[in-house]
């Protein structure tokens, strides 16, 4: 059982507790909001967890933690992970920062136990990577393209002010995952009502596409992550001549996020998931070890 902290008391965070609760590989010691009198400490403390205040370095003083989840923002995580640095504490980034090992959990989770700081790209990259990275598996891609629609609603402030870092930690990851000599990212906040869901289209350019095999790629990625985040599903793909276009919904399902931010529910699961897998792999090695 390993012992987490989690920074930030957001939708994100008070759904990363719930989840860390319901795992058989974690355990929540501490959840560290800004101010006293925030709603998500309260609501931290009604679900049994820990709280404090003051940022990281209360989190430091508070003792060893296995695993930190940082669900902040871009800046602030740069100056979290120099803090943590030497504690021997797994730091998983929610933020759309690229300093991390970067992990997208049914693609390369695998790799996840090998490293102490672990990038989960953005939410965009992790809804678009698996179909993408599947699509280049068997296609050498000129150029990928991903779009993001999400509701106005569930975009917070750190998110706003992380947008720059949000494209361009989207856009090198997927031509990290993919190949593609160029690649480009886009995200889009949408004031629209009601609520749209979380969204993403993405175009592939790429010589001797063909609808079937293309079909069955992008079918395959979607059950993987369907395994993992139940409301994602592939709503469109087509191939015209050398393009792919694949559109993608989330809907969200768990009970303290609204059905339209499907963008949180997919870095927030792909964090617990990304953790088990290091969980897993580190409890293997320690058996074999013995």
């Amino acid at each position: 059982m390993l012992t987490t902290a989690v920074l930030g008391t957001g939708l994100l965070g008070l759904d990363l507790i719930e989840r860390i609760q319901n795992s058989p590989h974690l355990t929540c010691g501490l959840v560290v909001g800004r101010t006293p009198s925030s709603r998500g400490l309260a609501q931290a403390a009604d679900l049994g967890c820990a709280t404090a205040t003051g940022g990281i370095d209360t989190l430091l003083d508070a003792g060893h933690f296995d695993v930190v989840f940082d669900a902040t923002s871009a800046f602030d995580h740069r100056e979290h992970a120099k803090k943590l640095a030497d504690t021997g504490a797994v730091l998983v980034d929610l933020t759309p920062t690229s300093a991390g090992a970067l992990i997208v959990p049914t693609v390369n989770g695998h790799q996840a136990a090998a490293h102490q700081h672990i990038g989960l790209v953005s939410c965009g990259g992790q809804a678009s990577i698996p179909v993408l990275h599947a699509l280049a598996q068997r296609y050498r891609p000129s150029y990928v393209e991903m779009v993001a629609t999400a509701a106005t609603a569930s975009v917070g402030r750190a998110s706003r002010l992380n947008l720059d870092e949000y494209v361009s930690t989207t856009r090198d990851a997927i031509g990290q995952f993919t190949g593609a000599e160029r690649t480009k990212a886009i995200l889009n906040i949408s004031a629209a009502r009601p609520a749209p869901p979380f969204r993403l289209a993405m175009t592939v350019v790429a010589d001797g596409v063909a609808q079937g095999p293309v079909g069955a790629l992008v079918e395959a990625a979607e059950t993987a992550v369907r395994a993992v985040i139940p409301g994602y599903r592939v709503t469109s793909c087509t191939v015209a001549g050398t393009t792919v276009r694949v559109i993608v919904e989330v809907a969200a399902t768990r009970r303290r996020i609204p059905v339209h931010a499907g963008n949180l529910e997919v870095i927030s699961a792909a964090a617990i998931h990304a953790v088990e897998q290091h969980a897993a792999a580190t409890s293997g090695l320690k058996e074999l070890s013995r």
